[in-house]
């Protein structure tokens, strides 16, 4: 099991980069973390959803993404709330002092889910969550150490030196542990290290000497590393090669999801992409060519901060302007007239005017679509994959923007300024990209390669990075740790080679 010191120290890119790993090496891996909070998620095999970053690792263990691997994940809908989806399917939106009382219901679910994988696969590269030493989630922890001592599971601990203190993180940490948890620590691992390692190594042989525990890596800091986000905006932008980029902005909206749609664009050399945050808007990040409003886990809540942004009035004069407008899952549902959240499925119940670009109306329902959708658009052929609570009808379905055998998608206005889909992953196919960016304003896109390629590029990458910087001689008896009982049970544990 991966820990990290603290989010984003590098957990979810370790546990892809060790899945990639194991695969190369003829072993069947599978991702497994036991809850995830990230409102970046991904269709399953099974008719679920889970995390974005346990599909990525389903990826580089060359599997089809299942609910197994993320039994629990949870989808903030408010400063305090979130819903709470068990094996891939929505349960109920708690408060987090309710969730807290469940915790013990939820590991239910999340040790069912291990012993699944564990009959199936030689090993199981294990995520956990935020920081094992958060003093206040201790209690009925069922995402880091809680979990581990459950099923008796080896730690590695990860920090990211780049945010520096990168020793204060790793040894507070530990010393925040108790004795079993302590002795459950394996290793460390340094990730994003940049500069001369010499200069490191005393520090290196001081924490060793400190804890009694092996430094088993130090990672490089890989620029341009392009890996699917758990959660946070990623702002990063490949260089714009372009005289006369396609200006891109999305509002950075308080609930945001699956921002994943927009990484081709960040990646684009023609595109000047960009989020616009909190009081950020003016007359320069409104000179742009394509608005798109993005998915979200609480529509009518987005859309009120819309409005005391001042976003009405400034998509109204991108229009008269010629601009082009694109509402994305969440963002399709703005564009309509209404929005009806009869039940309180995203928060509070009633109705809520939207901002009546398209003649539309849509009903939150408890049934959720969580389906992989392929079509075409702009005749280009496009894959994508629905995530959403809504149910949109009226007029402006009647031209829609994706024609699909298993039902057309989404709305194009007459004009042909205004566009919106429900599929999410509408830029991640190269053809298809190239064709909304035509549609969009740029005249000749240069055609770049499809999100798939770039993840297996990225993972390939990271893997040969782990082969090399890892200290394999002392990593492998911590990973073929024996599992007495499950080997006998199931026959199918087999050491690294």
């Amino acid at each position: 099991m991966i820990q990290g010191t603290t989010s984003d120290a590098g957990k979810s890119t370790l546990v892809a980069g060790l899945c990639r790993v194991l695969r190369r090496r003829g072993l069947q891996v599978a991702p497994f973390k036991p809850q995830n909070m990230a409102l970046n998620s991904a269709v399953t095999s099974d008719g679920g959803e889970i995390g974005r970053a346990q599909a990525l690792q389903a990826l580089a263990a060359g599997l089809d993404p299942h609910s197994d691997m993320n039994p629990v994940l949870l989808k903030p809908n408010s400063d305090t709330g979130a819903q709470v989806i068990i094996h891939g399917q929505p349960l109920i939106n708690m408060e987090a002092g309710e969730y807290h009382d469940y915790k013990a219901t939820a590991m239910e679910a999340v040790l069912a889910s291990w012993q699944r994988l564990i009959d199936q696969y030689d090993y199981l590269m294990v995520e956990g969550a935020g920081s094992p030493a958060e003093i206040n989630l201790r209690n009925g922890d069922i995402a880091n150490m809680g979990f581990a001592e459950a099923v008796d599971c080896p730690v590695i601990l990860i920090a990211d030196i780049d945010r520096g203190g990168v020793f204060a993180h790793l040894v507070g940490t530990l010393e925040l542990l108790s004795a079993s948890e302590q002795a459950r620590v394996k290793g460390f691992v340094i990730n994003r290290f940049r500069g001369d390692i010499k200069l490191l190594e005393s520090g290196l042989e001081w924490l060793e000497d400190r804890t009694g525990k092996p430094v088993l890596g130090v990672l490089p800091y890989l620029h341009g590393l392009d890996l699917d986000a758990e959660d946070s905006l990623d702002r990063t932008q490949c260089p714009v090669e372009a005289a006369r980029p396609l200006i891109v902005r999305v509002p950075a909206l308080p609930h945001i999801s699956n921002h994943t749609d927009f990484d081709p664009l960040r990646r684009h050399p023609q595109v000047d992409f960009d989020y616009v945050g909190p009081d950020a808007l003016n007359a320069e990040t409104l000179r742009t060519d394509l608005i798109i409003l993005p998915g979200s886990k609480n529509v009518a809540g987005d859309l009120q901060w819309l409005e005391t942004q001042g976003w009405r009035a400034a998509i109204d004069r991108h229009l008269r302007y010629g601009g082009k407008l694109l509402g994305i899952c969440g963002g399709l549902q703005m564009l309509g007239t209404s929005i009806n959240d009869p039940d309180g499925i995203e928060g509070r119940r009633g109705c809520t005017p939207a901002l009546g670009y398209l003649d539309l109306q849509t009903t939150l329902r408890r049934h959720k679509t969580l389906t992989e959708r392929e079509g075409m658009i702009m005749t280009e052929k496009i894959r994508g994959y629905e995530i959403h609570s809504g149910i949109s009808t009226g007029p402006a379905l009647a031209s829609p923007l994706i024609y699909s055998p298993a039902g057309n998608d989404g709305a194009l206005s007459a004009d042909g300024q205004i566009a919106a889909s429900y599929w999410h992953g509408l830029f991640d196919q190269s053809a298809a990209c190239t064709a909304l960016l035509q549609w969009s304003g740029l005249t000749t896109p240069t055609p770049q390669p499809g999100a798939d390629q770039v993840r297996e590029n990225a993972l390939n990458r990271l893997a040969d990075c782990l082969e090399q910087h890892l200290d394999w001689p002392r990593l492998e008896p911590i990973i073929n740790k024996p599992r007495i009982e499950t080997a006998a049970r199931s026959g199918n544990h087999h050491p690294l080679p």
